[in-house]
This record gives C-alpha cells, structure tokens and sequence, in this order.
C-alpha cells in the first residue's frame, strides 16, 4: 500500500500513540535504511536522544562502517549511553519496540539477520518514522504507528515530535526533563533537514517550504546559543560545509565519476561499466555516497535532470543502479512519475530525487541502460519552453 500524506488531525492522534508506546515500551531497537544517508542517520540519533530522556534503553544499527562525516553524530551516541550495533553480532537487550526512521518500504530496511523477526513478529511494536510518500513506497509500521507525512526529512518529522513533547508538561516533570531541545539533538535535526533538502533549494510545495523555514531558523539559533566552544559546529552553514566534504578517496571516485559524463537536451548522466572505477579506493559505501553527489552536480549542470547508473555486486547476484537527480530550479516535474511510466518495480524515493535498481544480469550494457533511459525521459519530460 503506497504511503500517503497524514491530516493534521490524523498526524496529532499518531503522535499520541506513539509517545504512549514509549512510555510503554523499556527497550529499543532503531534502524534506518541500506547505505544510510545523512537524513537517516540523524533522524535515528535523534530518535535515540529522545527516548534517552524518556529513560529507555536504546540501541540503534548501523551495520558497516559509517562514513567520517558523520563521526559527530556517532560521538553523540557514545556520549548519551545510545548503543551502536554493527555486524550480526545480537545485543543483549530483548526489544520491545522497533522504530524505523527515513526508509521508503520494508524491503530496504537495513536490518542483521537475528532482527527480521522483530520486524513481523508478535509481541513487538513497529514504529514509523518517514517523508517518503506514493510511488514505490510502502509501509514499515504497525497501524496507528505510521508517523508518514510531507516533510523536508525524516528529522523534520521527529523534530515535529519532540514539539509535541515539550508541550506535555506531565512528561517533563516526570522525567525531569528541563527542555527535549539539547544542543545535541538540535545538532542531529539540523543535520538531516539540511543534509536532505540541500539547505532548503529542492523544497517545492509551500507546506514544506513553511515548516523547513520554521524548524531550521529554530534549530540554528538553538545550536547557535547552545554552542560554547569554537571547535564545535555553531551553525547551518559549518554543518552543511561538514557534510558536503569528501575524502581523498571520495575525491578521486567523484573526478571518475565526471570524467564519464554525457549530455541530452534535459539531461546530465553518467553510467560506469566494467573496470572504470578499477584501480581507485572506491569501496561500496564510497560509491554511493559518491553517486549521490554526483547526481546532484551533474542536475545542477543539466539545469534539469542528473542521471547517475554503476554496477553493485557480482554478475550473479549484483544490480545495476540508478539514481536520477532533479535540479533545484526544475520543479515541472515529479520523478516519481518515472517508476510508473517505465514499469520499474525495485525504486522509490521523493519528487526530486529516486532511486531503483534492476538484476545485474538484465543489464549487460549499463550505458546503454542508461541512454535507453534518457532517450525515454526526453519523450516524457515537459518542453523546455514550457514555465517550471
């Protein structure tokens, strides 16, 4: 069932009982999605802050390693008695409740193999914490527990929660919570909403520009005020610049990633096949983030569209992925549209940005994948004439 974008009547009543759930609940496990991204890793570590001061026992997956950037955040976890899970080694807590932050349908849940039975057993209650809407999407919580709406980020949402939070006065003196706005959960917050939206240029409709506007001013001047220390990051722009730097390795796949760009009339596309990142210290994580960046770059060059396609994996049990970018001016457009009119089945995502995949083994020629795909949003797209 494809998600959809709660009321605001329905939204209050879902946040209610979730906030019923967490008194309830006593341990808890957080996961996000495959190859996490800057929003779903502060949206978990800001969940995670927020049942700290609620008393609970939290534990958040991660699987792999986490890229550098983030070390902040992870730093955050250590300091806050927020337990960090890699591998498939099991922690000892026996969960109670599972939430699932910034993760578009059950299938791209990141999750180690002692955990799936928590995602659809009894006796364990799923949470939902999400922005992505229709398409591919689907849901990951329980009913009732499915905090999905139109948002900035998934940090936005639970931004919107600790909201709620601070206005029940009961929870705070039983708690004996001052604020749920700490300089670290300002922190987190700020970091997904930015890190999603760009600092706000892919925001389109007037509601998430409203509530992107009122949160980020918020939080900055929260982080601002709350910041005392010169080497700490005191504001939206050293968090952005934070996120936005790439490591040497980084560096070198990016120049690869661009040395194989093409153009069309609406698009800038890049496909990497066989041996063309060989011989660079490019592993899988470095590849996606790497693609991301590049996507978006290669969407601002365009004016319109940024197509990003490389292999993952072997012949036999690898996929050939796509990530296809919309440019911050060209709005004329939902990509989302993509996944229905070319009948793709294994992508999801927001109107500016998607992601899909395909067996590795039906893509023998990822380039011409690639250009076959181009060639078909050519056809598709509004004129370039036409106002966007």
């Amino acid at each position: 069932m494809a998600k959809r974008d709660l009321g605001l009547f329905e939204r209050a009543g879902v946040a209610r009982r979730i906030f019923d759930a967490v008194l309830r609940g006593d341990c808890f496990l957080l996961l996000g999605h495959k190859n996490p991204d800057d929003d779903c890793i502060a949206s978990l570590v800001a969940v995670g802050l927020l049942l700290k001061k609620l008393h609970k026992q939290v534990h958040v997956y991660f699987g792999g390693e986490v890229h550098e950037h983030f070390g902040y955040l992870l730093s955050i976890c250590t300091y806050n008695s927020i337990g960090v899970l890699r591998g498939e080694e099991p922690a000892s807590c026996r969960f109670d409740t599972v939430i699932v932050c910034d993760t578009p349908k059950p299938d791209m849940i990141h999750a180690p193999a002692w955990a799936r039975p928590l995602l659809s057993g009894e006796g364990v209650l799923r949470i939902e914490i999400d922005h992505h809407l229709g398409a591919d999407s689907d849901y990951c919580g329980d009913p009732g527990y499915r905090l999905v709406a139109a948002a900035s980020s998934a940090s936005e949402l639970v931004g919107r929660l600790a909201l709620r939070l601070r206005r029940r006065r009961d929870l705070l003196a039983r708690y004996q919570m001052a604020d749920p706005f700490s300089r670290n959960f300002v922190l987190a917050v700020l970091t997904g909403i930015i890190g999603d939206s760009k600092m706000g240029q892919f925001l389109k409709s007037r509601r998430e520009k409203a509530y992107y506007r009122r949160f980020s001013r918020m939080f900055n001047r929260l982080l601002s005020r709350q910041t005392v220390h010169e080497s700490n990051l005191a504001d939206m722009q050293q968090v952005f610049r934070e996120l936005q730097k790439l490591s040497a390795g980084e560096q070198a796949c990016f120049q690869a990633f661009l040395r194989h760009r093409n153009r069309s009339p609406s698009v800038a596309w890049v496909a990497l096949g066989e041996g063309d990142l060989a011989g660079l210290d490019c592993d899988a994580d470095t590849v996606v983030s790497v693609a991301r960046a590049a996507a978006d770059v290669l969407a601002e060059d365009s004016g319109r569209l940024g197509l990003v396609a490389y292999y993952d994996g072997t012949y036999d049990a690898g996929l050939a992925q796509f990530r296809l970018r919309r440019s911050k001016d060209y709005k004329a457009y939902d990509l989302r549209e993509v996944l229905t009119l070319f009948g793709i089945r294994n992508g999801g995502g927001h109107e500016g940005a998607i992601g899909f995949r395909f067996p590795r083994r039906e893509v023998p020629d990822i380039e011409a994948k690639a250009r076959d795909l181009v060639e078909g949003l050519e056809r598709v797209l509004p004129s370039a004439n036409e106002p966007h």
